[in-house]
């Protein structure tokens, strides 16, 4: 009888509820899948995921590596669930899928004589315990090679013999990472020839005659050591003084060995390369006037040219020069975007990269250094999307609460939205990182359909800018990048065409704090707001990211063992300010973070739940610090577009929204 009685009224209430309301629960939904955990997010119709397929099929080609012998590259791309290592044989060829894992994989470095293995990484479930596996061209066969624990293993470089790797693992202790060599054809030849202190090591170099390691010890944005390691001893010396607050980047040796060619900030705002005598430790600086950063470079085979990439104001610039003469030229016809991996061929010729920009995803091209001519080996596919529909940013200049100028990346939705627009205020992570003016993806549909403006801050702390305003936001001055935001705040009301009363702010990793304190400080004058994987409480993240991490995390925000640094960690603390928050928030997690642990998500949505206010909450099992899976991905987008579309747009839950 009770049983009777509780159906009944299920069906009285059935009929009591709003008709859009049971129409949406009537039409089909998208199934969130095993590994994902949805908490407070409504179904989410199946018409919604196929109305936006077109922007969630788009594709990328990244450089791997170039065959030793073989005019022929590993490129990195997505056919199925997670990208996956492929083989192009010729310029515009097919792309051969050659791994086959559940788990995305990175790496990609052949064996530098004949190609008859290549190495890669991978790790599980995104917790970024990389271990090094052993591909054979011939039998398709893999071997792991290193310990197969917690541990992170990576970073591999070749000797120039071509017989053994060097590499940095922590799995000695889970907090410091020494650096190992290794003949990857038999894993018994493993062996630890450095024991380090601290999480930043790297193996940037051998010498010519393979019996040193040139290495990076690496502290903070802001300081970073160079080293001669010893391959049979161990024994190290410094390249520089550890004492001095110079940032010294990727390092590799002349083909005399009397020289390296390395990247730094001493006596300069911006990183520049130059060349380092290492009996006097002398150096010459070889890109003299040109005052942006260095972020990456190569220096080719038979050590005649340095390929280098500059960042100059978000965009990208490559130069050749000749060490020889200390010319540099420009390379010309590749197209205007944002380079990644840069290599040489073992010619000496031929240099490959990658390329991505506001209207292409990213695409691999090669360059004859010799003639200038450009050849393109990858046409990533855009899904259904029109390159030429896509919205390339403006780069918008705002002045903050000290009077200093902060700049950000502006993209307009069509001109066929009419009225004030609503906008997002998108932050990047690191803090050490920057937004720049790359293949949006999926965000394209919230300019192209549903007509919200789109805004990349790069707040103080910003890389990319020069080393005095990457200090600007340490320790307790943290709060003054947020102040940026209020004063971006002030920007968009002085704007006529944007709308300050709808306005969205998200971010990943260091961008979700931003977020989070945005919308504890700034709760009036935000409606919404969406934090994926950010940090709730410095003092409870300094406690649970992973040990290699925490004194490199410590150097940029604080150190919480600091009584007054502790302080300002609670006083300051999103988590501990959640009260404010009266708006809708949306909080995305990976189960696996190593970086930013799922706690920080989990305490602040249930202290936020107590607020009363709408919380949304999606965790994937399967992941780590950030969505990589598409499937995941997929879902996470469904549901921020459902969670715009209500509480950014104003548009009701109903069938066909």
């Amino acid at each position: 009888m009770r049983l009777r009685r509780s159906l009944a009224a299920a069906a009285m209430l059935a009929l009591a509820a709003p008709a859009a309301v049971r129409a949406q629960q009537a039409q089909p939904a998208v199934a969130p899948n095993e590994n994902l955990v949805v908490d407070g997010i409504p179904p989410i119709p199946a018409q919604l995921a196929a109305e936006v397929r077109r922007y969630t099929e788009s594709r990328s080609a990244t450089l791997a590596g170039w065959h030793p012998v073989r005019r022929e590259m590993l490129i990195s791309t997505r056919f199925a669930n997670t990208a996956q290592l492929h083989l192009v044989k010729t310029p515009m060829g097919a792309r051969t899928q050659l791994t086959f894992y559940d788990e995305p994989v990175g790496g990609g470095a052949w064996e530098p004589r004949t190609g008859r293995y290549f190495l890669f990484t991978r790790d599980v479930g995104g917790n970024e315990f990389a271990q090094i596996y052993r591909y054979d061209v011939a039998s398709g066969n893999v071997e792991m090679l290193t310990d197969g624990g917690r541990s992170q293993n990576g970073g591999m470089m070749w000797n120039h013999a071509g017989t053994r790797i060097a590499y940095g693992s922590t799995r000695r202790n889970g907090a410091d990472r020494d650096l190992w060599v290794m003949d990857p054809a038999d894993k018994r030849t493993d062996r630890m020839v450095m024991q380090a202190q601290g999480g930043g090591w790297a193996v940037y170099d051998w010498s010519r005659d393979d019996r040193t390691l040139l290495a990076g010890e690496y502290l903070s944005v802001n300081q970073a050591n160079l080293w001669l390691v010893d391959v049979a001893t161990g024994r190290r010396t410094p390249l520089t003084d550890p004492r001095d607050t110079a940032a010294w980047g990727y390092g590799a040796f002349t083909a005399d060995g009397r020289h390296i060619v390395v990247t730094t900030d001493q006596g300069s705002e911006f990183q520049h390369l130059v060349l380092m005598e290492l009996a006097t430790r002398r150096t010459t600086r070889l890109t003299a006037g040109i005052d942006w950063d260095v972020e990456q470079f190569q220096l080719s085979p038979d050590g005649s040219t340095v390929a280098f990439a500059t960042n100059e104001a978000g965009v990208s610039r490559v130069y050749l020069l000749n060490l020889a003469t200390r010319r540099v030229r420009p390379v010309t016809g590749i197209p205007q975007g944002v380079v990644g991996a840069v290599e040489w061929h073992d010619n000496s010729r031929d240099l490959a990269l990658s390329v991505s920009s506001a209207r292409s995803t990213s695409d691999v091209y090669s360059v004859n250094t010799a003639t200038g001519a450009v050849t393109r080996w990858t046409e990533s596919e855009l899904g259904g999307l029109v390159a030429h529909d896509l919205v390339e940013p403006a780069l918008v200049r705002w002045n903050s609460f000290d009077g200093r100028q902060i700049t950000g990346f502006y993209y307009r939705p069509p001109a066929r939205f009419t009225g004030r627009r609503p906008v997002i205020i998108n932050i990047h992570g690191g803090p050490e990182g920057q937004s720049r003016p790359t293949f949006l993806g999926r965000n394209n549909y919230f300019l192209n359909e549903m007509g919200v403006a789109i805004l990349y801050p790069n707040v103080r702390g910003s890389t990319g800018y020069g080393k005095t305003f990457v200090k600007l936001d340490n320790g307790n001055r943290r709060y003054d990048s947020v102040r940026d935001i209020g004063a971006l705040l002030d920007w968009i009301a002085r704007q006529p065409e944007l709308d300050a009363s709808r306005v969205m702010v998200t971010g990943g990793s260091y961008g979700g704090f931003m977020t989070l304190a945005v919308a504890t400080t700034y709760n009036d004058r935000v409606c919404c707001s969406l934090d994926v994987v950010g940090i709730s409480n410095f003092n409870t993240f300094l406690k649970n990211t992973e040990a290699y991490r925490r004194d490199l995390r410590r150097a940029e925000y604080g150190d919480e063992r600091d009584p007054a640094m502790a302080r300002f960690f609670d006083e300051t603390a999103p988590l501990n300010n959640a009260g404010r928050i009266s708006k809708p928030l949306f909080v995305v997690q990976g189960g696996n973070d190593p970086r930013v642990p799922r706690t920080e998500a989990e305490q602040m949505v249930a202290r936020v739940k107590r607020n009363g206010s709408p919380v949304w909450y999606l965790m994937a099992r399967d992941e780590g610090h950030g969505f990589r899976k598409k499937a995941n991905v997929d879902y996470q987008f469904y549901a921020t577009v459902m969670f715009m579309r209500q509480f950014l747009l104003g548009q009701p839950q109903a069938a066909g929204n």
